[in-house]
């Protein structure tokens, strides 16, 4: 493909420079736009509905993962590729099931970058060779096992439940999303009782678990 639009998200600035100007380099690539957290990505994919995504894990306000997750309902059409310095299989399980293509540590030469996205365009996915021997190969099982167990929670539990982690207090989420105090307060309480914990550390416990937060 030709003239591959890329929308990229990371939420250091130097980072996201570095990569425009690899990304720049090649010639079949154009960024149409950088973001520096998971809702400003939403705003620009949906301007610029490009190609593909490049973004990290672990940004404010709306992670990566669950940014991801977001783009597959919004624009099935774009694909993702999730940049990590974290190469743990609950991370590479967690973005492939939120619908990413793509999986690169950010310590990977740029010649791996470049097959990656031009992988990734063609329909394949890729993964840093980097990572943990077969992922992919108990990738079906493991989801089979987690679906199962896993307590289904609404896009915006999950976004409640980040900030919650990342230590904000109700007022600020209440500010953050938008939301009256009591609302939030009430998204609160029906996690506890959906996840059967009861107690912040819990519930931040649990958001590590789960990919939601980066340690």
């Amino acid at each position: 493909m030709n003239n591959i639009r890329i929308v990229l998200a990371d939420d250091h600035a130097l980072v996201r420079a570095g990569l425009v100007k690899l990304l720049e380099s090649m010639p079949e690539v154009t960024v149409v736009g950088e973001a520096s957290d998971g809702l400003q990505l939403l705003a620009l994919a949906a301007q610029h509905k490009p190609h593909l995504v490049l973004l990290d894990i672990a940004m404010p306000g709306l992670n990566g993962l669950e940014a991801a997750a977001r783009l597959q309902q919004s624009a099935p059409d774009t694909k993702v590729i999730i940049l990590s310095m974290h190469q743990e299989d609950q991370y590479v399980r967690h973005a492939l099931r939120s619908g990413a293509r793509g999986y690169l540590l950010k310590d990977s030469a740029p010649l791996e970058l470049q097959l990656a996205i031009q992988a990734v365009v063609r329909g394949d996915t890729y993964l840093s060779p980097a990572i943990t021997k077969g992922v992919m190969s108990d990738y079906a099982q493991r989801l089979r096992n987690e679906e199962v167990q896993e307590v289904p929670l609404s896009p915006r539990q999950r976004e409640v439940l980040q900030l919650i982690a990342e230590g904000l207090s109700t007022k600020e989420i209440a500010q953050r999303l938008e939301l009256s105090v009591k609302t939030v307060e009430s998204h609160r309480t029906l996690l506890m009782k959906q996840l059967d914990i009861h107690e912040v550390t819990g519930l931040v416990r649990y958001a590590l678990r789960k990919g939601i937060i980066a340690p």
